[in-house]
């Protein structure tokens, strides 16, 4: 039989002295940086620097030996990073001769929890009756309309609504506090607002207009037989239309209201095609009218009234919206990106077939091409689009798509640009974001930062809020960027300098940065380090999103639903079956905080294990 070889409890202790020595180094260097630090956040932010340092490290090997010894292998120290070396110390001191631990903590194993539950608290508002993790749902502007939809919404379990600047404008939002407020007075159900800045986003611009018409298409089954008619409402412009119509034709009110039930209006579309409407009912301000036949309809298509209750049979179709239509880009196209906001079009072909002009469209960020480089990596439409920049100018890139659908993939304006190898540094606040902060500090209670990569820009936030006298509302830091999270130590830093704040984890952007194949473990890691600084997080993107807008959640979306618990607030998306998708994640993670707590496993009886009462 093989000797046992003998631990040497002393070689342990000098690693665990030389982590602790590390730990008490970095938080020294630190020190300039804490005296910034808000108060609430003072011993959160040396936890961090104690866990960096820590990390810094690989200490699989001593975790190992630990383990053998039946001591904590320091996989769970995020909170209490120096309490826990000092706790295995201890252990290891009852085994080996040595000298007492230096008293020198920052975080108790009693106070993490505490200062974890007092800071997302005082950012995300009290917890729940019933769960550890709250509910964030974002808004959609059609709910303006829709009261009691907010009702809803909150007593199944909504905590936190979500606005974004990058859509809408101030008097959509405006309805949208309003709402929230009338609801919590009503339901006695307290429910924060976060608004996101819209953030130094690259996106597309605009493409160049197209003919001002409608496609109106009836329903039909496979075999190309009409199913169903096309329902269209026929009223004068800004009359509001009823629910669930396939298309709305501003047209002469004094024309629409002589039209009678079962009147027939004859019209020829585009192509020539005669096409009719029947209408099938009458409203104050309008009508609404069948048709079987798909038609196209453009401004100012005559439309001809077989009724003799109509003095003047004839009447043209009012201003109709543009229509857009996208680029369309396969493998090896090519594509220009101009720094001026020209209207993009397609490729433009000679008789022949021969490409003379590629497709172009705009950027909306300058500064990409500055500090582009050829040879780079470039993703359109959440990486559903991926190229590679051939040419740098100061005015152009040129891109050469690498991956996109075999039938071509459809770009469209106002669709995200990803540059995840470029390091765009773009510091400071946008005069949008400026501008649309001054409605936040006075209807927020949260204001989220979008695409924040460098410490700067948080500063800057920080300053605009002092000028606004808004000390009081919380900041979110977004994550969502590959530099974002090459920076977070540095990002948390700088948040922890004003209380209370948080992060949010957006993983659509933060996907496309750092590769599919990355994603669980950039979220693993943020999840680590925002649990040492004692900060809130919030775990965004697709979460029961085919449940929320379909009315079904896939096997997938469930297992993400659950591993979610372990952050503290779950963000859902818009849909019509968002009411549905609170309730069902409530659920999960009422269920789920029986069996996790953060990263540590909840050991609770299992209904499997019961077999002394089986047969």
């Amino acid at each position: 039989m093989p000797k046992q070889q003998k631990t040497d409890y002393n070689h342990l202790i000098e690693q665990l002295e030389q982590l602790y020595e590390q730990a008490i180094a970095l938080e020294k260097k630190f020190a300039p940086t804490l005296e910034k630090i808000a108060p609430e956040f003072k011993k959160s932010a040396k936890n961090l620097l104690h866990y960096l340092a820590l990390r810094h490290n690989d200490i699989r090997e001593l975790q190992q030996q630990l383990a053998e010894l039946g001591l904590s292998s320091l996989g769970r120290a995020e909170g209490h990073v120096l309490a826990s070396l000092q706790a295995v110390r201890k252990q290891l001191c009852h085994l080996a001769v040595c000298e007492a631990a230096p008293k020198h903590l920052a975080v108790s194993f009693n106070e993490n929890k505490q200062l974890l539950a007092t800071h997302t608290e005082d950012l995300l508002g009290p917890k729940p009756k019933k769960r550890g993790t709250t509910i964030m749902v974002t808004l959609a502007a059609d709910m303006v309309e829709e009261y009691e939809l907010i009702v809803r919404m909150m007593k199944a379990g909504m905590n936190c609504a979500r606005i974004n600047c990058a859509h809408d404008n101030e008097k959509v939002w405006l309805k949208m506090v309003q709402l929230i407020r009338q609801a919590e007075k009503e339901t006695g159900i307290s429910c924060k607002i976060l608004i996101d800045l819209m953030g130094p986003k690259l996106r597309t611009g605009p493409l160049k207009e197209g003919p001002k018409m409608r496609a109106i298409h009836p329903v039909q089954n496979d075999l190309g037989q009409v199913m169903e008619a096309a329902k269209v409402w026929l009223a004068p412009a800004g009359a509001e239309p009823p629910k669930n119509m396939d298309a709305v034709l501003p047209v002469d009110a004094d024309w629409v209201a002589q039209l009678l039930e079962n009147d027939r209006i004859n019209f020829k579309d585009t192509r020539g095609r005669k096409r009719t409407f029947r209408v099938v009912r009458k409203e104050d301000n309008g009508c609404v009218a069948h048709l079987f036949k798909t038609s196209y309809i453009v401004t100012g298509t005559e439309l001809k009234a077989k009724s003799k209750s109509v003095a003047d049979r004839t009447t043209k179709v009012g201003d109709l919206p543009a229509v857009y239509s996208p680029l369309i880009l396969k493998n090896d196209s090519m594509l220009v990106l101009t720094k001026e906001q020209i209207p993009g079009e397609p490729a433009q072909y000679d008789a022949k077939g021969h490409m003379v002009q590629p497709a172009h469209i705009a950027c909306t960020l300058p500064e990409v091409f500055d500090q582009a480089k050829a040879g780079q990596p470039i993703l359109f439409n959440d990486g559903k689009i991926s190229g590679v920049i051939e040419e740098v100018s100061k005015e152009k890139l040129l891109v050469k798509i690498t991956s996109a659908n075999e039938t071509g993939s459809k770009l469209r304006a106002d669709q995200g640009i990803n540059l995840p190898e470029s390091n765009l540094h773009i510091q400071g606040l946008s005069e949008k974001d400026k501008h649309d902060l001054q409605f936040i500090a006075r209807h927020a209670d949260i204001v989220n930062l979008s695409f924040v990569s460098h410490p700067e820009t948080v500063e800057a936030l920080h300053q605009e809020l002092k000028k606004l006298k808004a000390k009081k509302l919380g900041v979110m830091l977004k994550i969502e960027t590959k530099e974002g999270f090459r920076n977070l130590p540095h990002l948390l830093l700088t948040a922890m300098q004003c209380y209370p704040a948080g992060i949010m984890i957006a993983r659509g952007d933060l996907a496309v940065e750092c590769g599919w194949e990355r994603l669980a473990e950039v979220q693993e890691e943020i999840l680590w380090l925002c649990e040492t600084a004692h900060i809130p997080v919030v775990w965004a993107t697709q979460v029961l999103e085919t449940l929320s807008k379909k009315g079904r959640p896939s096997r997938a979306e469930i297992t993400d639903a659950a591993m979610a618990q372990r952050a503290d607030s779950v963000m859902l998306n818009k849909g019509p079956y968002v009411v549905q998708a609170i309730e069902m994640l409530h659920d999960i993670l009422v269920r789920m905080q029986e069996h996790q707590n953060k990263k540590t496993s909840m050991l609770r009886s299992l209904h499997v294990s019961n077999l002394a009462s089986q047969p």
